[in-house]
This record gives structure tokens, C-alpha cells and sequence, in this order.
């Protein structure tokens, strides 16, 4: 179901078992790791493997659809949609590499995805940004994502709850 996405500077492609080793090495970086609450330190290739292993189900069902963000073929990033039901809307999660940030690749990746989300119909997105990573933030609101709570959630990366942004579109 997932196919590859093309922007002006990127292409998303779906995460392959191929993958796992860069993933695993970017992930490692606690700038990144620490601003995604779903990313353990110290993530192994075997778990970005587990993670990865489950997504070929996912875009069967329509309910994951991961992508890798691929710059002059290589490697940068990961945009992705996910949710427990097909009802449900999807949530919206992505990490880009420290050396590629404040370029407006995420920004660009992520809008494509949810362009190409809503092409097949889909109307509702969630995703949101831990408080001390205003710059996620941002991307979120050049796509039109809006504020809805504030929370705290459980930071794999940090070992500790931290404050959490919420945020969702409807189109």
C-alpha cells in the first residue's frame, strides 16, 4: 500500500530491514533520542529490526506507514503515520538526523506524507512534541497541526516523564 513519495529534495521511501543499522546509529545520538519519546538509548539493530518487522502488516492494514527520508541517496530521517485502528486517525511521528536540521527537511517530509495521507482520504491527524523541543513544534505548525493539551509521557530515551505538547488537524 505505501509507495514512494518525491518532493523537491527528498524521497520517502518505506524503512527496510536494510535500514536498520543507520537507523540504529542515528537514533543513538541523544539529540535525537531524547526529543522522540518513543526511542530508547542505546536502541540495538536488533530492535530497530523488531520495529521494522511489523511494518509490512501495518501498510497491509492501513495503519502504519513508515518512511524513510532519503537526501541525495542517503539516509536522513524517518517520517511516519501510525494508529491502533483504521477508525482512529493517525499519528504523526518523525526524527531527522542533527546534521540536516534547520533546513526545512522535516517540514517538507512530513507534509508530503500527510499529502499523500489525504489523498487516500484520510481527515484526521494527532501528533504532538516534548516542551523542550520547541522546533518540532514548529514543523507542526506550518502543517496546520493546532494545540489541544498539555500532558506528561514517558520518555524512553530520558528513563523519566516529561511535558508533552498534543497537537491535531483536521482537514
Amino acid at each position: 500500500m505505501s509507495t514512494q513519495i518525491t518532493t523537491d529534495r527528498l524521497v520517502l521511501r518505506p524503512v527496510e530491514a536494510s535500514d536498520a543499522a543507520r537507523i540504529a546509529d542515528l537514533v543513538n545520538d541523544p539529540k535525537v533520542y531524547r526529543m522522540v519519546a518513543r526511542i530508547p538509548a542505546n536502541q540495538t539493530v536488533a530492535q530497530t529490526l523488531a520495529w521494522i518487522a511489523g511494518h509490512t502488516a501495518g501498510r497491509e492494514e492501513n495503519t502504519k506507514h513508515p518512511y524513510a527520508i532519503v537526501e541525495n541517496g542517503e539516509l536522513v530521517g524517518v517520517t511516519s503515520a501510525h494508529r491502533d485502528s483504521t477508525w482512529l486517525p493517525f499519528e504523526i511521528g518523525y526524527w531527522l538526523s542533527p546534521d540536516r536540521w534547520g533546513n526545512g527537511l522535516m517540514t517538507e517530509a512530513t507534509e508530503a506524507l500527510v499529502g499523500w495521507l489525504k489523498q487516500r482520504g484520510e481527515r484526521g491527524f494527532v501528533s504532538g512534541y516534548l516542551d523542550d523541543n520547541p522546533a518540532s513544534g514548529r514543523v507542526l505548525e506550518k502543517l496546520a497541526f493546532m494545540k489541544a493539551d498539555r500532558i506528561k509521557v514517558f520518555c524512553l530515551g530520558r528513563g523519566e516523564m516529561v511535558g508533552h505538547v498534543n497537537m491535531a488537524r483536521i482537514d
